[in-house]
């Protein structure tokens, strides 16, 4: 009954026991302790080599305890302290009671290592997918020895996409050409400007006036990959635009069209339209002010608002100055013409003329990323 508590406790002693080797350890022994840890099984060792990896890992001298700061913002409040065995909150030090846990360039590559190899047997496709592309921005043998153990077992096509692309990224810096030919024919099929910019590296001339790339075939294969990099980088870019395009004149098509229907309905050119529209913008400014807490309901509250404070202030520019010019359509202009100058100045004195933005719902929030382009 109390065998399966006696295990945990006892496998948290031994981590604990190893993790407080690290206070006053060698950067050589520090290796050493690390790998340990990767063995140990202890379900917080990511965590506490994560943290290790982040300069978040520091040594508390009275107790001579190891311990995770959570936040270290201004400089000058106590630490907020995590316990590296349980991860839950161990209140707070002051910042001259603990000492950091310090680091070099090879201890922080076996970590980064040994951080990766944990995410990349998580059952999280995602987490899988972001430590592979964090990998991609720094790869070394550690690295590809990882991408190569994991390339024939990964089932998610995602993570096996970038893994190939880990893996021809490494080859092209191989001896074989033909395994260089295969690697510019798989990167030619990505869109990642890292991949553009290595192979056209491979183009480039060393200082002797030599390419980089001895094989000619390699060069050729490599100079038709950026062409075509280079291509469905231009197709995308476009359909971005026009799909931006589309988005911001959605918005002036409302608006024009609101304009019209003023001007065939009413026979008045409304100056002041555009003015109009900024008040209901404005008021979705200050409900957001008004309920900072609450964002994701602020906009339900927000839309009907604006359309009552921008409708109210059309109200009372046409009973108090447009009824009285109906047929009189350049008085009309020049009226409206000076009520949006009005509101316009309004704004500024109360608002000032810098922009204001409008938080963005969590709900409505988001990208669809179709590729790396």
């Amino acid at each position: 009954m109390f065998a399966p508590h006696a295990l945990a406790q006892s496998r948290d002693e031994e981590f604990l026991a190893v993790l407080g080797e690290l206070g006053d350890a060698s950067f050589l022994d520090k290796e050493h302790i690390v790998e340990r840890l990767s063995r140990s099984g202890h379900p917080s060792t990511r965590a506490v080599l994560t943290a290790f990896l982040e300069d978040r890992l520091y040594f508390r001298a009275k107790d001579r305890k190891i311990v995770i700061v959570k936040s270290m913002d201004d400089g000058v409040a106590p630490f907020d302290l995590v316990d590296p065995v349980s991860l839950q909150d161990a209140g707070s030090g002051a910042r001259d009671e603990v000492t950091r846990i310090g680091t070099n360039n090879r201890l922080r590559k076996l970590l980064k290592t040994t951080v990766a190899r944990f995410d990349l047997s998580s059952p999280d496709p995602a987490v899988k997918l972001a430590a592979v592309q964090e990998m991609l921005r720094d790869l070394d043998q550690a690295s590809i020895a990882l991408l190569g153990g994991r390339a024939g077992v990964e089932t998610d096509a995602a993570v096996k996409e970038e893994i190939e692309t880990g893996l021809a990224l490494a080859a092209l810096d191989g001896g074989d050409p033909r395994a260089r030919l295969d690697a510019v024919a798989t990167l030619a099929r990505r869109l990642r400007p890292q991949v553009r910019n290595r192979l056209a590296g491979v183009l480039e001339k060393g200082a002797d006036g030599n390419f980089v790339e001895p094989d000619e075939k390699v060069r050729q294969a490599a100079a038709a990959a950026v062409r075509r990099i280079d291509r469905s980088r231009a197709l995308y870019a476009g359909v971005e635009t026009l799909f931006f395009g589309l988005s911001v004149g959605s918005v002036l098509v409302l608006v024009a069209i609101g304009l019209a229907i003023t001007f065939g309905v009413m026979g008045v050119i409304n100056m002041a339209h555009g003015e109009l529209m900024m008040l209901g913008a404005y008021t979705t400014y200050v409900v957001q002010l008004a309920m900072p807490r609450h964002i994701g309901l602020s906009i339900l509250v927000a839309i009907p608002a604006a359309f009552l404070v921008a409708g109210l202030a059309g109200v009372i520019v046409e009973r108090t100055i447009i009824r009285f010019l109906y047929g009189r359509p350049l008085e009309t202009l020049l009226a409206t013409f000076g009520v949006s100058l009005v509101l316009q100045q309004s704004v500024r004195s109360l608002f000032s003329a810098n922009n204001r933005s409008v938080e963005t719902p969590p709900w409505m929030s988001g990208t669809l990323q179709l590729n790396d382009a």
